[in-house]
């Protein structure tokens, strides 16, 4: 039972909890007291990624104990698959003007870097006084180079796919307070 009294969901589809809701919850807190540090009276724009990082930075926006606005940005590079097509796309733009702002990228996860990277710099292109990344969670086998020295990470995980707190797989499973590893459904054979 969870700590708010609710039964863990159980599915076929949904493994074992790799990070449990309280494990999230000390994270997120971690994360929003090195940010609120780092950008002392700074008031940073969030940008999230969507649509993964909803969960994440509705929790850490609330972690920080500064005056932060918030914006988004859909991009894709997966569709309704689970292997990157290798080619960013962006599916909605931001409606703040960054010029001159402190940005920080909120995403849920770095699965290769490669669109984090893409939407690094195309900020920074924009004028961005800063931008530096937040990822909850990092893939381990993302090369540290690739995610561009990447500031704020919550946890690397394996590279199993994983599902809950923001997390799908084609747009299933986001709503799980917790993280968890997610099986493949298994087709019959004919």
């Amino acid at each position: 039972m969870s700590s708010d009294g609710r039964v863990p969901l159980e599915h076929p589809e949904l493994g074992d909890i790799l990070i449990s809701e309280r494990e999230l919850a000390q994270i997120v807190a971690e994360l929003g007291r090195r940010i609120t540090a780092d950008y002392q009276g700074l008031d940073p724009l969030l940008v999230g990624v969507l649509r993964g990082a909803f969960v994440f930075m509705a929790d850490l926006a609330r972690a920080i104990a500064w005056s932060v606005e918030v914006d988004f940005m859909a991009v894709s590079s997966y569709g309704a698959t689970t292997q990157s097509s290798g080619v960013v796309r962006i599916v909605k733009d931001l409606d703040t003007d960054i010029t001159g702002r402190h940005v920080i990228l909120v995403d849920e996860i770095i699965d290769s870097g490669l669109t984090m990277n893409y939407v690094r710099r195309l900020l920074t292109d924009r004028g961005a006084a800063s931008v530096e990344v937040c990822a909850l969670l990092v893939r381990q086998t993302v090369p540290h180079v690739d995610t561009g020295g990447l500031r704020y990470i919550g946890r690397t995980i394996p590279d199993d796919w994983v599902v809950g707190y923001g997390l799908d797989t084609a747009q299933r499973w986001r709503n799980l307070p917790d993280v968890r590893a997610w099986r493949a459904p298994v087709t019959s054979a004919e």
